[in-house]
């Protein structure tokens, strides 16, 4: 379930001020990865940005399903066979994880690690998978069958070659622990973008707010939609970089773990939050739940607002957002 990067954000940074906002691209997590920190100088700027490079490097070594010697993938190897105790930190993260599963019916699950990789949108693709393919790729997956000890800390998987992973709320994750050491350390304000799941934080040195744009999904170089941030979150989920099309029909690469066919209607989901991580993880259940079943929950979940496109460029959105008032 990878997600585009879908979200720029709009910045000023006047050398009148007393501080600057230093920034940094990097490729991190196998994505593109960007800090902005308000700092006093380069100096300053550039320590902050190396914390936060450091704190992505600890959680990857935690809760990352590539590498063969973190928790994450210990509890996998040992799916059927027995208990795994994990760090309290990797425990609770998969606890929540678990909580928006349930919320959403499953339509956002961490098993779907578990998934046969039958769907290609490499261009590779002719034909549909068989109806049979397609139902024996996800039987292995299924929240339910992850079982929490809370007072062990420990994590099992009921069915053997079931797996977790964790990129459907890890990288809004880690955005929220970068903001919150960052924070601890004296760096007052800020924006991090893990691929899309973004956190501002703090003012810009002019005392304006952080803004982020919301691109068309239709149209890339088109941004459709801005919005201050402040001490907040947002994260796209889009479909429009990668799709496979049969029959006149558009699949989007987020595929719906319950039952195995790709999510259709919906071209991108944009969840704002007060944490990055339950936006990312809303987003991509959102985006399998489709319009009119994520609205309703969004309408029901407090702090939560989101902005939803479909595939033929219509926009939606919860309750809580005035788009026309932000609209370019």
């Amino acid at each position: 379930m990878k997600k585009a990067l879908t979200i720029t954000y709009l910045f000023l940074a006047f050398s009148s001020f007393a501080q600057i906002i230093h920034k940094r691209k990097l490729s991190m997590l196998g994505s593109p990865f960007e800090m902005m920190v308000v700092a006093k100088d380069t100096i300053e700027g550039n320590a902050y940005i190396d914390m936060a490079v450091g704190e992505v490097k600890r959680i990857e070594n935690e809760i990352s399903d590539w590498i063969p010697t973190t928790p994450i993938s210990e509890v996998s190897r040992n799916a059927g066979i027995k208990p795994v105790k994990v760090p309290v930190e990797v425990f609770e993260l998969v606890e929540r994880a678990k909580k928006v599963s349930e919320i959403t019916s499953g339509a956002f699950d961490i098993s779907y690690a578990s998934m046969d990789k039958i769907w290609k949108f490499d261009g590779s693709m002719k034909e549909m998978p068989t109806p049979e393919a397609i139902k024996k790729s996800v039987e292995k997956i299924g929240y339910k069958n992850i079982i929490l000890d809370k007072k062990e800390h420990t994590i099992f998987l009921k069915i053997q070659g079931m797996k977790l992973g964790l990129g459907g709320i890890g990288q809004g994750y880690i955005a929220d622990k970068i903001h919150a050491l960052l924070l601890s350390k004296g760096c007052n304000s800020g924006l991090v973008n893990v691929s899309g799941d973004i956190f501002a934080w703090g003012r810009q040195p002019d005392g304006k707010q952080w803004t982020v744009g919301i691109v068309n999904p239709l149209n890339k170089n088109k941004v459709f939609t801005t919005f201050p941030l402040e001490n907040s979150a947002v994260e796209t989920s889009g479909s429009y970089e990668k799709f496979v099309i049969f029959d006149g029909k558009r699949y989007s690469h987020i595929i719906d773990p319950r039952t195995g066919y790709p999510a259709m209607g919906v071209a991108s989901v944009s969840v704002f939050a007060k944490q990055t991580e339950i936006a990312d993880a809303l987003a991509t259940g959102i985006f399998v739940m489709g319009v009119d079943v994520g609205l309703d929950l969004v309408n029901q979940l407090k702090g939560i607002e989101c902005i939803i496109v479909d595939d033929k460029g219509k926009i939606f959105a919860s309750k809580g957002i005035d788009v026309k008032k932000y609209s370019k």
